[in-house]
């Protein structure tokens, strides 16, 4: 068969194609890959399989944690028990979103202290405090999340898992149980300090008071 009778085949081939396939051909060669739409862009800080960037917090009498199932395991402590990030230098401090699921399984206080850096500071996001209902930011301008425009109250049920979410972007911190949004605080002329207590969870940390809980699902995202 001739040259041209090869170059005719092809051609007549290609015309039998259907467009998508066509399409599909011209964006593999043409474009980069894009992420599916929808796809969350999130960094896992917790593996489910080891403590890997994570170190246990230094408080004192705090309790033992394990990594079972799949989860994070705080055990109670005497007072307050956690982990802490190690690397400070990989964290943001503004513009960026901090989730994760938590579980009460023991106590009766706060089963997650969510520490986090804001600017040039750091503060928490207490979930069940002061004897298990006290939702709040602390501190701001030195009151804690049980005094200050942020304090909520909620009842939080054992052997339930809850979606926490903090974000702090466009000068706000904003804080949302489940679907629940619970916090949004103006930054703008406030003072925003962790309690004294809560330090050794700098720079970022989940700490428990006289609770066990159950921790999975631990994402950072930036915002841009």
């Amino acid at each position: 068969m001739s040259r041209m009778s090869h170059l005719g085949r092809s051609l007549w081939l290609v015309c039998l194609l259907p467009l998508a396939t066509l399409t599909t051909w011209a964006t593999r060669a043409d474009e980069p890959a894009k992420p599916a739409a929808g796809k969350d862009e999130g960094v896992k800080l917790f593996d489910g399989k080891t403590l890997d960037g994570w170190k246990q917090s230094n408080f004192a009498g705090g309790g033992e944690v394990t990594v079972e199932n799949g989860q994070l395991i705080i055990h109670k402590g005497e007072s307050l028990s956690g982990v802490s990030w190690k690397d400070a230098d990989k964290l943001p401090k503004d513009n960026y979103e901090i989730s994760l699921q938590a579980m009460k399984l023991k106590g009766d206080d706060f089963f997650c202290g969510l520490t986090f850096p804001v600017r040039d500071s750091h503060a928490s996001f207490i979930c069940g405090g002061w004897a298990g209902t006290v939702v709040g930011v602390s501190s701001i301008n030195n009151q804690d999340a049980s005094e200050n425009e942020t304090t909520t109250y909620k009842k939080f049920e054992p052997n339930k898992w809850y979606k926490i979410r903090v974000r702090v972007a466009r000068g706000k911190i904003e804080c949302w149980i489940d679907d629940e949004q619970v916090v949004d605080l103006e930054l703008k002329d406030k003072r925003i300090s962790t309690r004294i207590e809560s330090d050794a969870s700098r720079p970022l940390g989940i700490s428990t008071y006289q609770v066990t809980s159950a921790i999975k699902d631990v994402q950072l995202k930036r915002i841009k």
